[in-house]
């Protein structure tokens, strides 16, 4: 999965944390990292892998940042093979992945089915983050439109899993980048890898309950965090009213952009680039 960045460089090397599971067995969680300063971890949705992040994780390193991507257990380059694969496992993962970086607290940023993950770790794991960013972010599970809970009945089926994600995968894009096509197949060879389908119609049966049931406990954690949502945003029937939800049940900023879609780092990396420096409370450019 080593192709060029968009700049034209060539992409950090894959490392991986080696992750204990239940029938005896390691897995492994793939991260990349750039750069030097305070530490902020980049999480992909559900469906996706790391490279979502080929344009905003640059612009946070060349702002001062330690810039960590990750795929989570099934998808991109981590194991298959897990017993469990939802948003509460996940959030485990990434708490594992903050001590094992030991950088300090971070700053978290969660994307779609990652924003439920990151919810479990302010939740059970506060000491381990400064701040969180939820981009398009699933917390519960009521908000989904009549043609999502549908696509979600078959999503789950592992015959009909990749057919319908990437039938609903341009709606995600109503600004799509100009590497649209190529990334779209780097997706969709990434997901024919065995076992890869299988985990993630897995993801898709889950539920994001657990996560829903923990958001007082998130709030109360004392960790500032900032929902940041795309008006255009298909996965839900009203965009905005489920960001100042999401805002009010955490205590959180809200920030709407325009026009874009559910992958907010990839319909508009500078200005999500200017909202984490500017919410960050270690923010590179507040010591300059």
């Amino acid at each position: 999965m080593s192709t060029t960045a968009p700049n034209g460089a060539a992409p950090p090397a894959t490392r991986y944390l080696q992750i204990p599971r239940a029938d005896g067995s390691t897995g492994r969680i793939a991260y990349d990292e750039r750069g030097a300063g305070p530490l902020v971890v980049l999480a992909p949705g559900m469906g996706d892998i790391r490279a979502t992040f080929r344009f905003l994780a640059p612009l946070l390193a060349e702002a001062g940042y330690r810039v960590v991507t990750v795929d989570y257990r099934g998808l991109g380059e981590s194991d298959t093979g897990w017993q469990e694969y939802d948003s509460q496992a996940t959030g485990r993962d990434l708490a594992a992945l903050l001590r094992h970086l030991d950088a300090g607290p971070a700053l978290l940023y969660g994307n779609s089915y990652t924003a439920a993950s990151a919810v479990h770790v302010a939740a059970d794991h506060p000491e381990l983050l400064r701040a969180v960013v939820l981009a398009g972010p699933f917390v519960r599970d009521a908000p989904a439109t009549l043609v999502g809970r549908i696509g979600t009945a078959l999503i789950t089926r592992p015959l009909l899993t990749r057919p319908v994600w990437f039938a609903w995968w341009p709606k995600m894009f109503p600004q799509r980048p100009a590497d649209y096509t190529e990334y779209l197949a780097r997706v969709t060879a990434n997901l024919k890898e065995p076992g890869r389908t299988q985990a993630y119609a897995r993801m898709c049966a889950g539920s994001h309950g657990p996560a829903e049931a923990k958001l007082t406990r998130a709030k109360a954690s004392g960790v500032p965090m900032l929902v940041v949502m795309g008006t255009a945003d298909a996965d839900f029937a009203d965009a905005a009213a489920e960001a100042r939800w999401v805002g009010e049940q955490l205590g959180a900023g809200v920030e709407l952009l325009d026009g874009r879609g559910h992958h907010p780092q990839v319909d508009a990396p500078r200005q999500v680039a200017d909202l984490v420096l500017g919410f960050d409370p270690q923010s590179p450019t507040s010591a300059k």
